[in-house]
């Protein structure tokens, strides 16, 4: 944390202020910015997620408003040089449309994709979904939210028949008897969430956390869990298994509000602890510490996050949570439950609109004839002429540039050269393509490759909503305008859906289609939403601005909003959660005599995500300027490294190159490395391309390398 307010000097302005949101986390936390002639100052407010609190992202998440690196004109691809030259929006449009308009003739109109991202508004995933289903007619559309919740999303779908990643307020957090994290470093990726933490323990309660490494919030922890990375399934099975022989298993709430129990408590009976114990190298003992704290506990809430869902096994192991936690009584239990720590800014809203392959808006899924009808009839179009089902995220760009895949993509607010799996792969299908088309607001990795780069809006210059983890629906607000070249989503979606149109009449339709005003845009997405799993329909502007917020569902104006899911039933036909008995299984890649060690990635305090932004503020690049490589001392002293020697880190699809970082927090057959970093030290070029069969996941959080010096 930190006291004090960033000033960036933008001198010559009358004084503003406007009450809005952090760009970053999922946790969204309340801010107010203040522009005088001193410049744009940041300072926290009394939000119930922050209340107060912003970490160093968020201070100086200002800094970027007037970068110097900020993109401020379209930019081009000249045939000539090779360059990316300034250009009009005219001459950037053209090229986009021209581009669009010869790759589908020649190959259909699937050859065009798009790929959106967790970091865009409510209204400009709504438009974006939208634009590729009704005026690109592709059904080539995903978005690197794929890539976060994917897992927790289908998890959370097939047990509840619902995806919100936390089904009560995040001030449950605090009053927990038992808080058991799994595979979460809040302390790093969201750090004004620790207060919840640092005050349930000060309750009395107990933290405990599962991860392989001795993270920031681990350090916290009353009981810290270490398994091997991949092995997160079988403690859960091995949890239930005791929770089962210790008489802790809520059998009436088991009988009236679930069904499916009886194969899952066959399947858990092979879980013994020893087999747990020997697989994941958790003690017994801490299993069953864990077991009784979660069993006897009177307020219990059990949190999953990237680190056990980040796996080709992703669904099946936060399945097995689920399943612990609905065996126990939790879910819709007051201050107890099952929860996912979403993390993009707006991971949770970006994943119910129409951005997702298989997703129509409100949660719909896009081969329900019924949720076709409503849709396109929100949309002016007959339900035949939708499109079907797309492909997951990393299917999608795996087949940029191949004879059966999309010849052209549109990239919204993504960087997938470093944020994608075995990204060496993926930066060779991008460069294959007939046309890249970015629209960012700095010239990240990936829009360094594009045809055409497209300047957009920052969050401080464009009103708009996002959802929190918790669901709650929130206003962004607008500080001040953009720059007078720099247009917003809303406007080059617009924009391109006019100029694609085949006369000036459907044009004009085109563009009152497509409006670029996002309240425009948010009152027909809660036309859209009405009656889907994720109903929009009574959440106004307005409603928001008289509240902290409204949680969906919300189907109508003048009724109330759910801060609180399954109090009385689960989103299913009947009403009752489902159980699904599930089992470990390996690693998709296993460590061998060639490649002997396991390998995982994360975040780091100072960084978020691919970096395109934290890696330009000056204070965030000085707290981690560089990608490292963290090895236990042991496995440093066998391999002849000392601290800060360069490293080598080698799988089957790639390497990278960084310093070396010794702790003693890391299991000794295990590496770390940050996700933030482009070029050698791209921890992307090592990890496994291998996906979730269920939700297109890849695995991040695991694969087989070999270390060596130099």
């Amino acid at each position: 944390m930190t006291d004090g307010a960033w000033s960036a000097t933008r001198p010559g302005l009358a004084p503003r202020e406007v009450a809005t949101h952090c760009p970053y986390c999922a946790l969204q936390c309340g801010m107010t910015l203040r522009e005088d002639d001193t410049g744009v100052s940041v300072h926290p407010r009394q939000f119930p997620t922050n209340r107060g609190g912003l970490c160093q992202k968020g201070w100086t998440a200002a800094e970027l408003l007037d970068h110097p690196e900020r993109l401020t004109t379209p930019l081009l691809r000249d045939p000539a040089t090779g360059e990316l030259r300034p250009a009009s929006w005219d001459a950037a449009l053209d090229r986009v449309v021209t581009g669009i308009r010869a790759v589908q003739q020649d190959a259909g109109r699937d050859a065009v994709a798009v790929f959106g991202g967790g970091g865009l508004t409510n209204e400009k995933a709504y438009a974006l979904g939208k634009f590729a289903r009704i005026g690109l007619r592709t059904r080539h559309i995903d978005y690197n939210g794929r890539f976060c919740m994917s897992s927790a999303a289908a998890a959370g779908m097939r047990a509840f028949g619902i995806d919100r990643g936390l089904p009560f307020p995040l001030a449950d957090l605090g009053r927990a008897d038992t808080l058991l994290l799994v595979g979460a470093n809040p302390a790093e990726t969201m750090p004004p969430l620790v207060r919840w933490l640092t005050e349930q323990r000060r309750n009395g309660g107990r933290l405990i956390v599962v991860d392989p490494r001795v993270t920031a919030t681990a350090r916290q922890a009353d009981l810290h869990l270490q398994p091997l990375p991949g092995t997160d399934l079988a403690v859960a099975n091995a949890l239930l298994h005791i929770a089962l022989t210790g008489g802790w298993v809520d059998r009436s709430y088991v009988a009236e509000r679930t069904t499916g129990f009886e194969a899952v408590r066959r399947s858990v009976a092979a879980w013994w602890p020893a087999r747990a114990e020997q697989l994941s190298g958790v003690p017994v003992a801490d299993l069953e510490e864990t077991a009784r704290a979660l069993g006897t506990g009177g307020r219990v809430i059990i949190l999953t996050a990237r680190g056990a869902e980040q796996h080709a096994k992703g669904v099946d192991t936060v399945t097995a949570y689920v399943n612990l936690a609905l065996a126990l009584g939790l879910p819709g239990r007051d201050g107890s439950g099952y929860g996912c720590l979403t993390g993009q800014g707006n991971g949770q809203g970006g994943r119910e609109h129409g951005q997702k392959a298989d997703q129509l808006p409100g949660y719909r899924r896009i081969d329900d004839p019924a949720a076709r009808e409503h849709v396109a009839g929100v949309w002016g179009v007959s339900a035949d002429e939708l499109p079907g089902p797309g492909v997951p995220a990393y299917q999608l760009l795996d087949s940029l540039g191949t004879p059966d895949g999309p010849r052209a993509l549109l990239v919204f607010g993504s960087n997938p050269v470093v944020s994608a799996p075995r990204a060496s792969r993926i930066e060779s299908r991008l460069r294959d393509l007939d046309l890249l088309v970015v629209a960012d607001l700095l010239l990240s990795e990936t829009a360094a490759l594009a045809d055409v780069v497209l300047p957009t809006a920052q969050w401080a210059e464009e009103d708009g909503t996002m959802t929190n983890l918790e669901g709650r629906v929130l206003r962004r607000r607008a500080l001040r305008p953009p720059p007078p070249d720099v247009r917003t989503d809303l406007d080059i979606i617009s924009e391109l859906a006019a100029r694609l149109a085949p006369d000036e009449a459907a044009a004009t339709e085109a563009a009152a289609r497509f409006p670029a005003d996002p309240a425009a845009v948010f009152a027909e997405l809660r036309r859209a939403s009405a009656g889907g799993i994720a109903d929009y329909a009574g959440i106004s502007w307005a409603r928001i601005d008289g509240a902290d917020g409204v949680w969906w569902p919300c189907p109508t104006e003048d009724g109330p909003d759910t801060p609180r899911l399954f109090a009385e039933r689960f989103a299913t036909p009947d009403g009752r959660a489902r159980f699904h008995p599930v089992d470990h299984r390996p690693a998709a890649e296993e460590v061998c005599s060639a490649y002997p060690l396991h390998f995982t990635t994360g975040r780091v305090l100072a960084q978020y995500q691919s970096g395109t932004q934290t890696r330009r503020v000056p204070a965030l690049r000085r707290a981690a300027p560089e990608a490292f490589v963290e090895l236990h001392p042991d496995l440093a002293a066998r391999l002849g490294i000392d601290d800060g020697d360069p490293v080598r880190v080698t799988s089957r699809r790639g390497e990278l190159c960084a310093p070396a970082r010794l702790s003693a927090g890391i299991r000794p057959d295990t590496v770390f490395a940050p996700f933030h970093y482009p070029g050698a030290g791209r921890a992307n070029s090592v990890t496994n391309d291998a996906v979730d069969p269920i939700s297109g996941m890849p695995e991040f959080k695991i694969c087989a390398v070999r270390v060596a010096k130099g």
